[in-house]
């Protein structure tokens, strides 16, 4: 049986870079696409672990698409703004349908925001229109939709906040469960995706769920200290305050997470969450516990 050859963008970022060592791991050729500007120190890490690096020029189209030559599925774990969440994933998407290449995952890692309106989340509304685009081309495409990476609970986040010993939520929503999935969950998913030729359009994952009750009560067992639930008031008021946070700053729109951003996807954690979880598709999968986050 042929190994699969899988092509990968944003291979020497955090969660690109897993995602190479899961594939390698299962056996797949890697092909990761880089900047020639890209740091010679993840390149050197990517050659070491095994992966087929090709230097070139983003807008260069004709060289995205040599480049997907005979490759089974690409996967996108770019982050940026529209340059390149659209203009970027949009030639890398042509590319691959021009080297005809029958599966695309894009760099949708985030909250469902399929349940989202428009707005809300300026990083969300960018992917939100890549997929309108990626959704009328002849080719296979699966979003993996992981929430808010976990790492973000180490840093003392309004949400819960262990220095101060507190848990933020809106609304009514003390019992509305959060979905969190640690960077190596998520990629070793997304490897397993990718080597997976019938896959759904979307795949909804999550290491663990809790809800800001569940927080209160899992910093008393860590930190031997009550727990504070604060409401900060209304959805509706969280967003108008983003909003005027936002128009404040104009200069602040070319910032990836400028701080009304980051408001935004906090906001985005209690206006929704996974329906139902996708995390039993792979049985081999063990997805890492709160606790094991939270003693770091």
């Amino acid at each position: 049986m042929m190994k699969k050859k899988i092509l990968i963008a944003g291979a020497t970022g955090m969660l690109g870079s897993k995602i190479a060592d899961y594939l390698l791991q299962q056996g797949a050729e890697v092909i990761a696409i880089v900047r020639e500007s890209s740091k010679t120190e993840k390149i050197s890490q990517l050659k070491y672990s095994g992966a087929t690096i090709i230097p070139l020029q983003m807008e260069d189209r004709l060289a995205l698409q040599r480049a997907c030559e005979g490759v089974s599925c690409v996967i996108s774990a770019v982050a940026g703004l529209g340059e390149t969440i659209i203009d970027f994933q949009s030639r890398l998407l042509d590319a691959a349908i021009a080297a005809k290449v029958p599966r695309f995952i894009p760099s949708d890692f985030s909250t469902d925001f399929t349940q989202m309106d428009k707005g809300f989340n300026r990083n969300f509304d960018l992917r939100k229109e890549f997929k309108v685009y990626l959704d009328q081309q002849p080719i296979q495409s699966t979003s993996i939709f992981n929430g808010a990476f976990a790492y973000l609970l180490n840093y003392n986040l309004p949400l819960f906040n262990v220095k101060e010993g507190r848990v933020l939520f809106y609304g009514e929503k003390q019992d509305f469960s959060i979905d969190f999935t640690t960077v190596e969950d998520t990629a070793q998913y997304t490897a397993k995706v990718a080597l997976d030729d019938k896959t759904p359009r979307n795949l909804n994952i999550a290491s663990f769920s809790p809800s800001p009750k569940d927080f209160g009560a899992i910093g008393k067992q860590f930190f031997d200290k009550d727990f504070e639930l604060i409401n900060g008031g209304s959805l509706e008021d969280f967003a108008t305050v983003i909003q005027e946070k936002r128009k404040a700053n104009p200069k602040s729109e070319q910032e990836l997470y400028a701080d009304w951003q980051q408001m935004q996807y906090l906001h985005s954690m209690f206006l929704v969450h996974h329906l139902e979880l996708n995390n039993n598709r792979y049985q081999d999968l063990q997805w890492a516990s709160m606790a094991q986050v939270i003693k770091k």
